[in-house]
């Protein structure tokens, strides 16, 4: 049978649940203008995006590396928090035992005031700096634009009828020699780097056995799926860990596909995370207009 999609039947089961758990993708972005990863752009000035998100790639080309990173930052924080994160801002401080699983670099949660002790970052931020010898040196939330005055070219805006130099292909990129890169004021011999998880690269083990800690710590009551469709691990995993604990799962996705194997007792809402969270937690976090406010509690 197909799942539900009563919102009032939703609102009543999310205000009768105490442990609500929430995996995080990029649609949940998507209405504050970024495009998912897989889609920033597909190719970067003839590269794989996929091929420039590695140790290795960082090895053979920093430079390289850090223009593609300084480019999605900068994007990153000319984008607004929308009505989705604001959402789930208001419903973590209407619920002490909500916890936020993001798979989502662009920092966007922290910035629509998510309290950073209900939010875990799988994959990292792109607002992080880190040591790439791995030292344990991390810069967290830091919002220099460029990254470092080498990588200016990155930052710059254009009209949009106008390419913007560096993603033109066609046009060769700046040269940032070796010293130019910053290294870590740590170790003083490792590069600094963007602080995301890269492919081939383990996630934060602590941070892991945090979040398994916390799942089989007692019943989640609700676990929400918002704008992703759970393909990568460990993300992929939580929704069906805490259904066998007896959890009901919530997926939010404009992708129908998206909902196929939720069951009768869950629930799916087809549309964009912006417009549906909102009217999902009305009752709880009271009416929300189009900046992201409560405008009555």
């Amino acid at each position: 049978m197909a799942p539900q999609t009563s919102i009032t039947k939703f609102r009543v089961h999310l205000a009768r649940s105490d442990r609500v758990l929430a995996v995080l993708g990029a649609g949940l972005s998507a209405a504050s203008g970024l495009p998912t990863f897989r889609g920033a752009g597909g190719l970067w000035r003839n590269h794989d995006s996929m091929s420039l998100a590695t140790p290795e790639a960082f090895e053979e080309d920093p430079a390289l590396v850090w223009l593609f990173y300084a480019w999605r930052k900068h994007m990153a924080l000319k984008a607004k928090p929308n009505r989705g994160h604001f959402a789930l801002t208001e419903l973590a401080k209407n619920k002490a035992n909500f916890l936020c699983l993001s798979q989502n670099v662009d920092g966007l949660s922290p910035r629509a005031g998510h309290p950073a002790s209900q939010l875990r970052h799988l994959h990292g931020s792109i607002l992080d700096v880190k040591c790439f010898n791995d030292c344990g040196y991390v810069d967290r939330h830091n919002l220099s634009d460029p990254p470092f005055a080498a990588l200016a070219s990155a930052c710059e805006d254009y009209p949009a009828d106008q390419t913007m130099p560096l993603l033109d292909p066609k046009v060769p990129p700046p040269n940032i020699p070796l010293e130019e890169i910053p290294r870590c004021p740590k170790c003083q011999t490792g590069l600094l780097r963007p602080g995301v998880v890269w492919f081939g690269e383990s996630l934060d083990s602590a941070m892991l056995s945090e979040v398994d800690e916390w799942i089989w710590k007692d019943k989640v009551d609700i676990v929400l799926v918002i704008g992703t469709s759970s393909a990568i691990y460990p993300a992929a995993g939580y929704a069906n860990q805490a259904r066998k604990m007896g959890a009901v799962v919530a997926v939010i996705n404009p992708d129908p596909e998206s909902g196929k194997d939720l069951k009768k007792t869950d629930f799916f809402f087809e549309g964009s995370a912006d417009e549906i969270l909102p009217e999902l937690f009305e009752e709880m976090i009271g009416k929300m207009d189009a900046e992201g406010k409560i405008i009555d509690e």
